[in-house]
């Protein structure tokens, strides 16, 4: 996405791991901070989690997405994991994320990321919206996928599970772990904003879970169908789509740059334009705003710029035409 950047991003796991993650940051000012779990034995590198992240940066929020314990870039023995020890490694990344930037008031999780989420708020005072991606109501819906090998892992105590064509170790504790999870405990206290969405043709969690997920939430909680999405959200648009939508929602129950703005009195017209520098991504980058709405200016890069944003003089060109057909538009109705 233009303008947005990524910093490398580590903090200690639930198991004691060096968990990977990536910080996804805008091209300006951060309008909030957000934490992303990714999908069951998926990474942060995931179609969902990679253009999510990405997009919701491009909308201004900083979005951590992170590799759980023995998957991806971090550390660890997967087999050791097992759902509690995701939501573990879930509010010890929102710690370090209080700790060495900022902490997180949006959650975010698809899949089996997103029941995590749900859980992992109920930790964490300064979350105040959640939202799941194709979640299933309970943890234990993932064993449909590791027949017949659970049959093998109560008599064993474990055994190897093909997943998407790779192999993983699964132990029994595991199985008794997510068997153990009451998620509607969880919703019905959930002390945040909630929305919900789900792809009615997802076929690897259907639409049902959606629904329970959504009936034993109280409100504030709302549910967006991803129709024809399927359950990776493979396409980009549907990615997109859910960034769009995700930020617009959000916006309504976020504390917004920590700034609480006073509306202006009835009728009166605002004309306020603050200017602030950007360190990054050029020493000419700018971020402006205007009442409610949010520029960025910059140079191309032959001049020093880094190309983010139209140039001052662009700009001035676009006020000036802009009154001109506005003006001109104008007269034309009035003489009509």
């Amino acid at each position: 996405m233009t303008g947005t950047r990524s910093e490398k991003w580590e903090f200690t796991g639930s198991q004691g791991d060096r968990l990977a993650g990536l910080l996804e940051l805008p091209a300006g000012e951060v309008r909030a901070v957000a934490l992303f779990a990714h999908c069951f034995t998926c990474s942060k590198d995931s179609f969902a989690a990679a253009r999510i992240a990405r997009g919701l940066a491009a909308r201004g929020f900083a979005v951590l997405r992170f590799d759980f314990t023995g998957l991806g870039a971090s550390d660890g023995e997967f087999a050791n994991t097992n759902f509690s020890s995701n939501v573990e490694d879930l509010v010890l990344a929102a710690h370090a994320l209080e700790g060495q930037f900022s902490a997180p008031s949006l959650l975010v999780g698809h899949s089996l990321g997103g029941t995590a989420v749900i859980v992992a708020a109920g930790r964490l005072s300064g979350v105040k919206a959640v939202v799941t991606i194709n979640a299933p109501h309970e943890p234990a819906h993932v064993e449909r996928f590791l027949e017949p090998a659970t049959a093998e892992i109560e008599a064993r105590g474990e055994a190897t599970v093909r997943l998407a064509g790779r192999p993983f170790q699964l132990r029994r504790q595991f199985l008794e772990d997510i068997e153990s999870q009451k998620i509607d405990e969880h919703l019905a206290h959930l002390g945040a904003a909630l929305l919900v969405f789900h792809s009615p043709e997802d076929e690897t969690v259907g639409i049902e879970n959606a629904q329970k997920i959504y009936q034993a939430a109280r409100h504030p909680k709302s549910f967006v169908s991803l129709e024809g999405a399927d359950h990776l959200l493979k396409r980009q648009a549907d990615a997109e789509y859910v960034a769009d939508v995700l930020a617009a929602w959000a916006s309504r129950y976020l504390p917004v740059n920590s700034q609480d703005k006073q509306p202006p009195a009835k009728g009166a017209h605002v004309a306020r334009a603050p200017v602030r520098e950007l360190h990054q991504p050029s020493k000419l980058s700018l971020a402006m705003e205007a009442g409610k709405h949010r520029f960025l200016a910059d140079e191309p890069l032959d001049l020093g710029g880094a190309d983010i944003g139209p140039s001052p003089y662009e700009y001035l060109l676009m006020a000036l035409g802009a009154c001109t057909s506005m003006t001109v538009r104008l007269y034309a109705d009035h003489k009509k």
